[in-house]
């Protein structure tokens, strides 16, 4: 599905005037390609209720209080957020690494399952190596050999449209370790922020969570080209700013709610 001309004109200039003068983040607080596809492979859904500084800054809430701890916790003890490190990790380990005010992220079993899984991938066809996962890609997103079909293999970046893979795409784009030889393959990660203001603006008719997801994504591609905005520069713009506005692109269409999350979803 692709906008129609009556919804794509002016969220497309909406979003030129949003762009001006943002500043996407460059992830500087991530320190290695590892700490990233670990900490993305398990980036959903993350149970906390409430906000916390981490180490005198914040507070922070939901999935940057769960990479912040995560990335505190690895300060702690260097080499932790590693294929070698979480080869063997339980639920309980997930449940101690990423504890903070009292309470940590949600289903800590499913999470350490889906590290093992990730861990023993990695071991067996990267050398235990994110960045030999990115190197092995030689810079392409796409394609059979390129970075999200290689990611796709791992349990925790199965989700069809790729979001968790795209995350980890961008963070090592930004930080210098991957040059994307293909930007055409890029897309943006159809959440539950850019779901609801897709559906709010027009931009996509309501329905079924994947006819959602797969139309936002489209649409959000064609309004990219149409603004001249690069889809990883649009999916941080609308998520930073739509999180909290629902109406960041205009409400066109009423008050409509993004659909229902998948109970057992571990990539939305």
């Amino acid at each position: 599905m692709t906008p129609g001309p009556g919804a794509a004109a002016p969220v497309a200039g909406r979003l030129r005037a949003l762009a001006a003068g943002y500043r996407p983040p460059r992830f500087e607080h991530v320190p290695d390609p590892d700490a990233a596809i670990f900490l993305c492979a398990v980036d959903h859904r993350t149970g906390y209720r409430g906000e916390h500084a981490i180490d005198g800054r914040g507070p922070f809430a939901g999935s940057s209080l769960m990479w912040e701890a995560g990335l505190a916790a690895a300060r702690r003890r260097p080499g932790l957020l590693s294929a070698a490190s979480l080869h063997d990790v339980d639920g309980a380990g997930v449940a101690e690494m990423f504890a903070v005010g009292g309470e940590t992220v949600a289903d800590p079993e499913r999470r350490a399952s889906l590290w093992r899984d990730l861990a023993a991938g990695l071991d067996a066809r990267y050398e235990a190596s994110a960045a030999a996962l990115l190197a092995a890609a030689d810079g392409s997103l796409g394609g059979a050999d390129g970075l999200i079909a290689r990611l796709s293999s791992f349990a925790a970046y199965a989700d069809p449209l790729a979001k968790k893979s795209f995350l980890f795409a961008k963070i090592a784009a930004r930080r210098g370790w991957f040059e994307v030889v293909d930007p055409e393959s890029w897309e943006v990660c159809a959440d539950n922020v850019l779901m609801r203001l897709a559906l709010r603006s027009g931009l996509v008719a309501p329905g079924e969570l994947a006819t959602v997801r797969a139309a936002t994504r489209a649409a959000f591609k064609a309004i990219a080209d149409e603004a001249g905005i690069s889809p990883p520069i649009l999916d941080d713009l609308l998520w930073e700013r739509g999180r909290d506005d629902p109406d960041l692109l205009g409400g066109a269409a009423g008050d409509l709610r993004e659909p229902p999350r998948e109970d057992d979803s571990t990539w939305y």
